[in-house]
């Protein structure tokens, strides 16, 4: 899967999983370090995500209210995100346009499912506009506009979000790091970021971020008239 980041050579992979490179042992002892280093990395991603829910608890409701009362409006979810940010972005969408169970279908899409689209905007302006000209094109006021970041430095996202707000929609951004240039954006209603130095536990708590967004609006929706089947 493509990602926002150069990506990891042996050298890095070596870094990450020291005992695939430690040369021939005793397969007890290697399986005893895959053991360990998936036990690791599960700790590192539960760590993350509380730490997340206790920085962003209070934002995260006030989003959903946000992102519920658009929907109620007649508003519709434009999602993106490049390489597997793309992926988060297009599932996001999904989750609310074919939700499970008997929930109620909503308007949302992801900004990169149309490749025709997206390889002529960048073939023929540049691909810093890929977004923005789309939500140029399809955007309204009351629309949500959610974009998904590891770096928080896309420059296509930063023009999708400013574009986004010139427009009046609600603007969501989920970011990794330090939230990188994102953070520094007036055009970002809703800002969450995710504190951590791996691309791998960033994207993993993304996607709670995500779901419990998506989850919590449409618990949310009654509030607002919206009926559940």
């Amino acid at each position: 899967m493509s990602r926002e980041h150069t990506p990891v050579g042996a050298d890095g992979l070596e870094a990450l999983y020291p005992f695939l490179y430690a040369g021939a042992g005793h397969v007890d002892a290697v399986l005893d370090q895959v053991e360990k280093s998936t036990v690791d990395k599960v700790h590192e991603i539960v760590a993350l995500r509380a730490q997340v829910l206790a920085a962003d608890r209070e934002r995260l409701f006030a989003c959903v209210q946000d992102v519920a009362r658009a929907f109620a409006g007649g508003g519709r979810l434009l999602a993106f995100g490049n390489g597997g940010s793309s992926t988060d972005a297009q599932d996001l969408a999904s989750l609310f346009l074919s939700p499970a169970g008997a929930a109620k279908p909503l308007p949302a899409f992801g900004l990169t499912n149309d490749i025709a689209v997206v390889t002529a905007l960048s073939n023929d302006i540049g691909f810093d506009v890929v977004f923005a000209r789309q939500l140029a094109a399809f955007g309204r006021a009351g629309d949500i506009a959610v974009g998904l970041s590891t770096s928080g430095n896309s420059a296509n996202l930063l023009r999708a979000f400013d574009e986004a707000a010139r427009r009046g929609m609600v603007t969501v951004g989920i970011a990794g790091y330090d939230g990188g240039k994102m953070a520094e954006l007036d055009s970002i209603d809703h800002l969450f970021v995710v504190p951590s130095p791996s691309v791998h536990r960033i994207q993993e708590a993304q996607t709670t971020l995500y779901h419990a967004l998506w989850e919590l609006t449409l618990g949310a929706l009654d509030d607002f008239g919206v009926d559940q089947p």
